[in-house]
């Protein structure tokens, strides 16, 4: 009875695991908290916001200006040990059931294939849970590698993931596909595993995220990236994966419903191209947080098109140059706890 809900079902809360001078922003400290308070603002004028930071009272002045944007807000600021703030990928992964329970899944989570230090990340749930900041039933899933950011669910019991990702070095060696296919139904009691072969971004540290690729959203949608321009590098891996989502069906046989994003033009920042995608967006409580990276007919484009995919929420833009200089989007950084 119990499923992965679909991110546009009502949430109870956002989880944001905060900036300190010991992550890698160290060096742009300021202007990546500036970012996380407009985040924070956002996500606070329509649901709870859940910080995460090692010294809570060194947040004093952030919750303060959060408060200034937002107010009458509820945020719970907890303490806890942390190396980095990629929420998506070392939060919670919660089930719901028909009648309400909850059951918080808490996978490992090892720094995407080993690649960065993850031991008090990988702690942090069994943290909030200990401390009763988290409530349902813990489920301790710690001997399988999964992200966040590698999974979308439909809310149907449909999980849509990539090979490139789950199938990387220093994930879940020695299983195969099949086997991590089984073990992906069986912990997130999902009826259907869609794998996509193709897709991805240069810069990218996940091994190819789902969620800065393709995005599930209702009446059997899928929003996902596409280039035009035949000489960006991304562009074969870009358009294979179309033809991929063109040939997909619905649990009921159905061909999906496309939107296509823009891609955004190359962001280069000391000779090194950032992963910048509009797939990286947030949905949350009647609104959706949409990355922008200061390209005004693109932004506005990929804003147009994710509205007609929520027509019922607010969109609310979010400058991301800042988040991408480290690799990821606002997505990235969030965790939702549904209702």
């Amino acid at each position: 009875m119990f499923v992965l809900p679909a991110e546009w079902a009502e949430q109870d809360c956002v989880q944001l695991t905060w900036p300190h001078a010991a992550t890698d922003w160290a060096y742009m400290l300021p202007e990546i908290t500036d970012v996380y308070i407009r985040m924070a603002a956002e996500i606070a004028k329509r649901e709870k916001l859940l910080i995460v930071a090692p010294d809570a009272d060194a947040l004093d002045d952030v919750v303060e200006r959060i408060c200034e944007e937002a107010p009458g807000c509820d945020i719970m600021v907890v303490e806890c040990p942390t190396d980095d703030t990629w929420a998506r990928d070392h939060g919670f992964i919660t089930l719901v059931s028909p009648d309400g329970s909850k059951r918080r899944l808490d996978f490992c989570f090892n720094g995407w294939g080993d690649k960065f230090e993850a031991d008090n990340d990988n702690a942090i749930n069994r943290n909030l849970y200990d401390m009763e900041v988290i409530d349902g039933e813990y489920e301790s899933h710690l001997d399988f590698v999964l992200e966040g950011g590698a999974i979308e669910s439909d809310g149907q019991g449909t999980i849509f993931t990539t090979s490139q990702c789950l199938l990387a070095p220093n994930r879940n060696q020695p299983l195969g596909k099949e086997e991590i296919e089984n073990e992906l139904k069986r912990r997130l009691h999902a009826k259907r595993i869609v794998w996509l072969d193709h897709g991805t971004l240069i810069g990218d540290d996940t091994d190819g995220h789902i969620d800065t690729l393709v995005r599930i959203a209702p009446d059997d949608t899928l929003l996902y990236i596409g280039c035009d321009d035949a000489d960006d590098e991304q562009y074969q891996e870009l358009c294979a994966m179309e033809q991929e989502l063109k040939a997909l069906r619905t649990a009921d046989g159905k061909p999906y419903r496309l939107l296509r994003l823009p891609t955004p033009a190359p962001i280069v920042i000391d000779g090194e191209r950032l992963p910048a995608t509009y797939a990286n967006f947030l949905i949350i409580n009647n609104a959706v947080l949409v990355p922008t990276y200061g390209q005004p007919e693109t932004d506005r484009k990929a804003v147009e098109i994710i509205a007609e995919a929520f027509p019922d929420r607010e969109m609310v833009e979010i400058d991301s140059i800042q988040i991408i200089r480290q690799h990821g989007s606002i997505h990235c950084c969030t965790m939702q706890f549904p209702k």
